[in-house]
């Protein structure tokens, strides 16, 4: 009998779910306490995340599915038991992640940061043009689930997409044109949006540098949803405080948390949220991790290909197509 410890704040629904997919297995949930590391050493099959040190203590963990699109803190060698299968939670963010982006636009776009301030100070007054998403030019860098389905959101309201991904192997109808990496360069001049959905690799650290906001447009507009290191803090600032770029928004920061003294809180045109574009705060972002989870220990169960099985020498999703 396989022991499944549960890390992720189910409902009972959720429970009747992962244990229809494994019948006759025993379930484990994390209690209010934490996360016991008894349970972990003990579990066959963790879903969720768990504190890396303890997965050494791991006497025969076979499966560990995570409840987060990146993979990659788990991907180092030595982390998991050799032979541990690893699957993330691609697709379960997509649609909270890509209305944060949507929104958190909108509202640069639209200048409402600087409405709020004057509703605060009782100013009635006009802060001048706004721009639309409708005939802008979005460069996506990181097109998988989330960057496709912000790309749907922008294209239903005008704007032309433009993706980054790892490989192409086609163009996705919410994309106008798909290119790789290496053509970064040449698209950052011409995008009145930037956006990032990336996973922390060493490809992608700090792919956002000083070089590169130089490339891009003055007054375009930089998200970034994925992780905080894909951008360079300091030269950001610097660009910012210049009035090179018309806004940035900023789910994820390096350093995270971001200190209390940090100068990007005091960037002007910056929005900061503390990487809650994701999490749970969504209800349907967490049917979605357990319905993946679901599927996901029945395939292992069962010995069928995993959705979403992670490549340990990438830190990707093992389709390399599909980032």
């Amino acid at each position: 009998m396989k022991r499944i410890f549960v890390t992720i704040p189910v409902k009972e629904h959720h429970r009747t779910l992962l244990q229809n997919a494994a019948p006759g297995c025993e379930f484990i949930y994390a209690g209010e306490d934490g996360i016991s590391p008894e349970d972990v050493a003990d579990a066959d099959i963790i879903v969720g995340k768990v504190p890396i040190p303890m997965l050494k203590q791991c006497k025969h963990l076979e499966f560990l599915q995570l409840n987060s699109a990146g993979a990659s803190e788990f991907t180092a060698e030595g982390v998991l038991p050799e032979g541990t299968a690893l699957a993330c939670a691609t697709g379960a963010y997509g649609l909270a992640i890509s209305e944060y982006l949507l929104g958190a636009l909108l509202a640069m776009m639209k200048k409402l940061h600087l409405y709020h301030d004057n509703q605060v100070r009782r100013e009635w007054k006009s802060e001048g043009s706004v721009r639309a998403i409708y005939g802008s030019k979005f460069l996506i860098v990181g097109a998988g689930d989330i960057g496709s389905e912000f790309a749907r959101r922008v294209k239903a309201l005008g704007g032309y997409t433009a993706g980054i991904r790892r490989t192409v192997s086609g163009c996705p109808d919410c994309f106008d044109e798909m290119h790789t990496m290496d053509k970064l360069d040449a698209l950052l001049p011409g995008a009145d949006v930037v956006s990032l959905s990336l996973p922390a690799t060493p490809e992608t650290y700090r792919v956002i540098d000083s070089r590169r906001l130089s490339l891009m447009k003055k007054g375009a507009y930089l998200l970034n949803v994925g992780r905080g290191t894909a951008i360079d803090t300091d030269a950001l600032c610097r660009a910012m405080e210049e009035g090179r770029l018309a806004g940035a928004a900023l789910d994820v920061t390096d350093p995270e948390p971001l200190p209390k003294d940090h100068p990007l809180w005091r960037a002007p045109n910056v929005y900061i949220t503390p990487h809650v574009s994701g999490a749970y705060y969504l209800s349907e972002t967490l049917d979605r991790v357990v319905a993946i989870a679901a599927q996901n220990i029945s395939r292992f169960l069962s010995g069928e290909p995993l959705l979403s099985a992670v490549d340990f020498s990438t830190g990707y999703r093992a389709k390399a197509e599909q980032i």
